[in-house]
C-alpha cells in the first residue's frame, strides 16, 4: 500500500511539471520572408498565415531541387479558374530547424509575387507558429478562437479560425498580406442576412494568389460583426465567387437607400462560406498564434 500511495502523489506532480513546459513555439517575422531549404536548394519563401498547409512552390524551383513528381497531383481552384500542380517528396529545412520529409506542392505561377513558393502554419513541425505583425503594446488584450483545418488529406488544407455567423459556423483567415478584409459571395449574403449588409461602388479587380485577379464590390454591414477583439463594418466581396450576391441590397441602384433584400433561393453548403480578415483589421494586432495542440487561434490585440 505504501508504494501504491506514493505513485498516487507522485503523479500529479508529473503531469504538473510537464503541463509547465510550453510547447516549442516558432516566431515569424512580420514580413515572413525566411530562406527554405529543399533537398539542400535554397529558395526565399513566404511565410503565411492564410496559407494552406501543403508547401507550395514554384515548379523552377522544384526542378533544381530534384523533385520527382508522384502520384498524388492537385488542382488550386481561385474563383472559376483552375491551376493544376504536381506534388513529390522533398527534405525541408526551414530557418535553423532540422530537416524534414514533407509532401510539396508546385505549379508553374508564383502562389505570392517575390517569392518561390509558401508555406502556412500547417507546414512546419513546431507544434505553435507566432506570427509578429508589431511591436506589442499597452493595453493589447489576448483572445482565443476555435481552430479547425486539415481534413482527409492530412494537414494540406489552410488553419481556420472559426465564428458563429447567422447561427451557423464560419471560417475566418487571418491574412495579414492582404490589405482588406474580404468575403466570399456566400459569405456576403449569410452576413446581409444577419448584419444588414449591403453592396455600393463599382467592381473592381482583386489580386488572390497565383497572379489571378477576381471582380470584387464594398459590403457596408448595418449591424457590425464581432471577430474576436475586431469588428468589422465593411468588406470587401468576391461578388461571383461561391454563390451571387445578387440578391444582396446595392445602395447605387434606384430605390431606398437603406433596403437589404436578401431572397436567395435552393441550397448551399455554408461550410464554403469565409472571411479573410486583412491588414485593414489586423494592424490593431501584434501577434497572431497558431496553438496546434490547443487547437486555438490566439490574438493579442489593441
Amino acid at each position: 500500500m505504501a508504494f501504491d500511495s506514493v505513485r498516487l502523489v507522485l503523479l500529479p506532480v508529473l503531469l504538473l511539471s510537464a503541463a509547465a513546459t510550453p510547447p516549442p513555439e516558432r516566431v515569424v517575422a512580420p514580413d515572413g520572408r525566411e530562406t527554405l531549404s529543399i533537398n539542400g536548394v535554397a529558395r526565399t519563401v513566404l511565410i503565411d498565415p492564410a496559407a494552406p498547409g501543403l508547401p507550395i512552390i514554384t515548379e523552377e524551383f522544384a526542378h533544381i531541387a530534384g523533385l520527382k513528381p508522384g502520384w498524388i497531383d492537385l488542382s488550386f481552384g481561385v474563383g472559376s479558374e483552375q491551376i493544376e500542380a504536381k506534388t513529390a517528396l522533398g527534405n525541408l529545412q526551414s530557418g535553423t530547424a532540422k530537416p524534414y520529409k514533407r509532401r510539396i506542392a508546385y505549379a508553374t505561377p508564383r502562389y505570392r509575387e517575390g517569392f518561390d513558393g509558401v508555406l502556412g502554419p500547417a507546414s512546419l513541425e513546431e507544434p505553435v507558429i507566432r506570427f509578429r505583425l508589431r511591436d506589442p503594446q499597452p493595453g493589447e488584450h489576448v483572445t482565443s478562437l476555435p481552430m479547425v483545418g486539415g481534413g482527409m488529406m492530412g494537414d494540406w488544407k489552410p488553419r481556420y479560425a472559426l465564428v458563429e455567423v447567422g447561427g451557423e459556423p464560419m471560417r475566418i483567415i487571418l491574412d495579414p498580406h492582404k490589405p482588406r478584409t474580404t468575403t466570399n459571395a456566400g459569405g456576403a449574403v449569410r452576413l446581409a442576412r444577419s448584419h444588414g449588409g449591403q453592396m455600393s461602388g463599382a467592381s473592381l479587380p482583386l489580386d488572390i494568389v497565383f497572379g489571378i485577379s477576381r471582380p470584387t464590390r464594398t459590403m457596408t454591414l448595418q449591424t457590425p460583426l464581432a471577430i474576436g477583439p475586431l469588428t468589422l463594418n465593411q468588406l470587401n466581396v468576391r461578388t461571383v465567387d461561391y454563390g451571387s450576391t445578387a440578391t444582396i441590397g446595392d445602395a447605387d441602384a434606384p430605390g431606398d437607400p437603406d433596403e437589404v433584400v436578401v431572397t436567395g433561393k435552393g441550397k448551399r453548403d455554408p461550410r464554403s462560406d469565409w472571411i479573410s480578415i486583412g491588414a485593414d483589421q489586423l494592424r490593431r494586432c501584434s501577434s497572431i498564434v497558431f496553438d496546434k495542440p490547443a487547437k486555438q487561434v490566439r490574438l493579442s490585440c489593441l
